[in-house]
């Protein structure tokens, strides 16, 4: 690992180089609190890793009185990482970030329940995660991705792709454009549940109409799941 200082002189060089807001040393060391995050951050690693459990959590919880960001001091943090503004982003205990990462304000790099070992996501290096996204559980977005803001991703990443939406999807892969002409390529949980309800509410339709006779019963043809998809109307 380098030097602390060699650390500090890039991480600053790191923000003059991404932000076109900083005009100098002097300003990016005093007044950028994802930078002061960072920094919070590799000290309670330190800790962290060497037992101190307890003062690696506490610390990490004056460092986000201080700056607004949350770092657990158990995750895996790579060099050059820019946090930008900063203020609501947390970042998980079993996250893994690359090298050359920026992240925007309340970008969330979250669990999705209460299950043990990794349930955090890992970001491949050099990715972009706008402002406000949602990356969830143990999930791996690829190098070079972009993640659109206020999107929320629940599966993994390809490489070289930029993902927007809730739920997330493929927008853009390896400098293409990604054109979705089948609605139910967007795997919405919601509304696979609301077309299984219909179904079954179809079903029972069917069952009632035979039964008063308005049908007969040699023309009893439930629509299936992948029918009743078909028929719904998407609105993206």
């Amino acid at each position: 690992m380098p030097h602390l200082a060699s650390l500090i002189r890039e991480d600053v060089a790191t923000i003059l180089e991404r932000d076109p807001a900083a005009r100098s040393k002097l300003e990016v060391f005093l007044c950028y609190s994802g930078l002061h995050a960072l920094w919070f951050y590799r000290v309670d690693h330190w800790l962290w890793n060497h037992g101190f459990y307890f003062f690696a959590r506490w610390f990490s919880q004056v460092g986000r009185l201080l700056t607004g960001i949350e770092i657990h001091p158990g995750a895996k943090i790579g060099r050059r990482l820019f946090i930008d503004h900063g203020m609501g982003v947390v970042i998980g205990e079993t996250t893994i970030i690359g090298d050359d990462v920026t992240l925007y304000q309340g970008v969330t790099l979250g669990g999705t329940g209460k299950e043990h070992g990794k349930r955090h996501p890992t970001i491949d290096d050099n990715v972009v995660i706008g402002a406000g996204a949602r990356i969830l559980g143990n999930i791996t977005v690829g190098k070079n991705c972009r993640v659109g803001a206020g999107s929320v991703v629940l599966r993994n990443v390809p490489e070289d792709s930029t993902v927007v939406g809730v739920p997330a999807h493929i927008v853009f892969q390896n400098g293409k454009r990604v054109i979705i002409t089948d609605p139910k390529q967007i795997k919405d949980p919601l509304s696979e549940a609301l077309a299984a309800v219909a179904g079954e509410v179809g079903k029972l339709r069917h069952r009632v109409q035979k039964l008063e006779g308005v049908i007969e019963a040699d023309h009893e043809a439930s629509a299936s799941l992948e029918q009743i998809i078909a028929e719904m109307d998407y609105q993206i």
